[in-house]
């Protein structure tokens, strides 16, 4: 089997809920990011892409029908690229990635595009269809936006808990304090500023054709823990999450170039990063937010390395008590996790997720020089996805 490496990553900014790409289709976002990736390889014939794997959370309107065949069509690509949509939840573009890595690696493909894309701003009302024509009582329409919906009666009910309360429940099983959860809020913000400030995206984001936006709208400059503080809990009256430690409902989408060795001579392009290991790893839906603790675990193993050889982590911040769970249970040292800001400042756009963390991991690696980097995701309904990389410069 032959080896698979990231060779370049781009992404849309990403924008708030009914912010700034309000007006855009989550298939012409998708189409966009694909656009960026391949700007970035631009000797190479699209033709030449052998498969491209989406991520998309949601398709429930506008992503429908297979909204990676619908971006590789608006992205302009030759009608000959295959491409099909993949859903994990808010891993879904993390395993898009994983995907097209072992495709690569079984020779399969030299080439694919991977990635996703997430428009929770234009996710619809769904009305469940009658069992009868004609019913005479009334219908609720239900948000698609995010979390449970039409859930099976036959579930029991500690599994469909909101994400909020389950990591609420979480907070209390662990002690992890509202305070300590607005101390890691507050350092997303602070170094997601720094990082915009000192160039670290300049290289990874691409701009939405007319949209005025050209940097993530959710970083809030100046976010303090004490700001934060003053900010009522959301889920329970005497609870520790609020939106300022959670992540916000986010639109955009994010992409990455996944080859073989040999693909580099045809891109052009020297890899960032080979893929080294993979990890998945289910458990109690409730319990989700632990879900990339044994998913990295694994990914390490089978990388052959330990805890003590990574020199970067990109773990996306569903919420801050959600990563410092994550972080105590490797026990690493905190300052290697998000250096350049997450997702609670970011955004979290959920089937765009798992390749921005991955791509912004291989840029970190290539900038730093660290051997090893580990990009981690937490999944609802109980999963989790990691991904190891290794820095070949």
């Amino acid at each position: 089997m032959s080896a698979s490496y990231v060779y370049a990553a781009a992404r849309t900014p990403f924008a708030r809920f009914g912010g700034a790409l309000a007006g855009v289709r989550p298939d012409d976002l998708a189409a966009t990011a694909l656009r960026g990736v391949l700007a970035k390889a631009p000797t190479l014939d699209p033709a030449r892409v052998d498969d491209v794997l989406w991520g998309c959370a949601n398709q429930a309107g506008e992503d429908n029908r297979n909204v990676a065949r619908m971006a590789v069509l608006l992205a302009g690509l030759p009608t000959s690229v295959p491409a099909s949509t993949v859903n994990r939840l808010c891993g879904s573009s993390l395993d898009a990635a994983i995907g097209a890595s072992r495709a690569v690696e079984t020779g399969d493909a030299q080439v694919v595009l991977a990635g996703g894309v997430e428009s929770m701003t234009r996710a619809p009302w769904v009305l469940p269809k009658p069992s009868r024509a004609y019913p005479a009582g009334d219908v609720a329409a239900v948000s698609t936006t995010l979390g449970w919906r039409l859930d099976n009666p036959q579930m029991p009910e500690q599994w469909t808990v909101s994400l909020g309360e389950a990591n609420e429940m979480l907070a209390e099983a662990r002690g992890i304090s509202r305070e300590r959860q607005d101390e890691f809020a507050a350092s997303s913000h602070q170094r997601a500023e720094a990082a915009w400030a000192e160039g670290f995206y300049d290289g990874l984001v691409v701009g939405v054709d007319g949209v005025d936006l050209t940097r993530d709208e959710g970083i809030r400059p100046g976010s303090t823990a004490a700001t934060l503080a003053g900010l009522a809990p959301a889920f329970r009256p005497d609870g520790t999450i609020t939106a300022g430690n959670a992540s916000p409902l986010s639109d955009g989408a994010s992409a990455v170039i996944i080859g073989s060795e040999s693909a580099g001579d045809e891109l052009e392009l020297a890899p960032m990063a080979r893929i080294a290991g993979r990890g998945v790893h289910a458990l109690d839906p409730q319990d989700f937010a632990l879900g990339p603790v044994e998913a990295a675990n694994a990914a390490l193993g089978r990388a052959g390395i330990g805890w003590s050889e990574v020199g970067a982590v990109e773990l996306n911040e569903a919420f801050a008590v959600q990563s410092l769970a994550c972080v105590d249970e490797w026990g690493i040292d905190p300052e290697i996790v998000n250096a350049c800001g997450g997702a609670i400042a970011v955004g979290h756009p959920l089937g765009a997720s798992g390749a921005r963390v991955l791509g912004t991991l291989a840029q970190r690696l290539a900038d730093s020089g660290d051997r090893w980097g580990v990009a981690a995701i937490c999944i609802g309904v109980g999963q989790g996805l990691a991904v190891v990389l290794e820095n070949v410069a």
